[in-house]
């Protein structure tokens, strides 16, 4: 015979529907301190990833400018051409190609035997290369999204009595003695170029064309980290420098300031590139 079921009393009820709502409310006020604290922690933890990455980016910055070194004592000092035989077009500081169009192979840059086992330039993690190189195929696919003071450093030059440099030879850098203040003067820096889209890009543009007095030049440092843009002086040292100013000179359909394009430095001149 099965036992009778005690009915419950409305007071036992009540009590039973008092704590049933009480335990409701625990979980609401429990699930809101959660919310709340992720909203506070989460950024917290994105910035901090953030800043892991650039730590990233200024190691391996600092391991090219050291490849451009070493590279320089085993070529009587001269720094590596960031284009050599421009014209031709088949040859980058990170890489060399057969034909034009195709991608560079980076094993074959003129940094590679000083770069480590594998011999290529470590890339920026926050730097989107695959993403962009979907979009463009690859166009100077290899530098790591770093960028190369070409116009003072990877190419010899003579002032002109007008003010204007002349390229005598862009299949040698410059004489790493010749640069007169290795503390104030960039070799590398985060790089990218503003096309018809964000693109890959080797070269870390002054403000102005050294060859034509006057003309600015389409900005190619990348000011992707928060704002900051990593930057490697000759004299080996490595910083994050803000954004101060950017400029497009029409040519190109993306907009530089909106993907993070510009300059760093209080004086609009080359004086942060040019080895004098």
């Amino acid at each position: 015979m099965m036992p009778t079921r005690r009915p419950i009393d409305r007071t036992q009820r009540d009590e039973l529907r008092r704590r049933a709502g009480f335990s409701l409310i625990e979980m609401i006020v429990v699930m809101g301190i959660i919310v709340l604290l992720a909203s506070i922690l989460l950024p917290s933890l994105a910035a901090a990833r953030e800043q892991a990455k650039a730590a990233v980016c200024r190691s391996n910055i600092s391991q090219i400018m050291l490849a451009n070194r070493y590279y320089a004592e085993d070529q009587a000092g001269v720094y590596c051409p960031g284009a050599a035989d421009f014209l031709g077009n088949l040859h980058r500081w990170h890489g060399a190609r057969d034909r034009q169009g195709e991608p560079f192979d980076s094993s074959r840059g003129p940094l590679a035997p000083y770069l480590g086992p594998e011999g290529l330039i470590r890339q920026c993690p926050t730097f989107p290369a695959d993403e962009i190189a979907a979009r463009s195929g690859g166009f100077e696919r290899g530098n790591g999204g770093y960028g190369y003071n070409n116009a003072y450093l990877g190419v010899q030059t003579r002032k002109l009595s007008s003010g204007e440099t002349e390229i005598t030879n862009d299949r040698a850098g410059v004489v790493a003695d010749w640069v007169n203040r290795p503390a104030e003067t960039v070799m590398f820096t985060d790089a990218a170029f503003a096309a018809s889209n964000l693109i890959e890009y080797s070269f870390a543009e002054p403000r102005f064309h050294p060859q034509w007095a006057g003309f600015r030049a389409d900005p190619s440092t990348h000011f992707r980290h928060a704002g900051f843009a990593n930057v490697g002086w000759c004299d080996g040292h490595v910083d994050s420098r803000r954004r101060t100013l950017t400029w497009s000179s029409g040519m190109y359909k993306a907009n530089p300031k909106r993907l993070h394009l510009g300059w760093f430095g209080k004086a609009d001149d080359n004086s942060l590139y040019d080895i004098e």
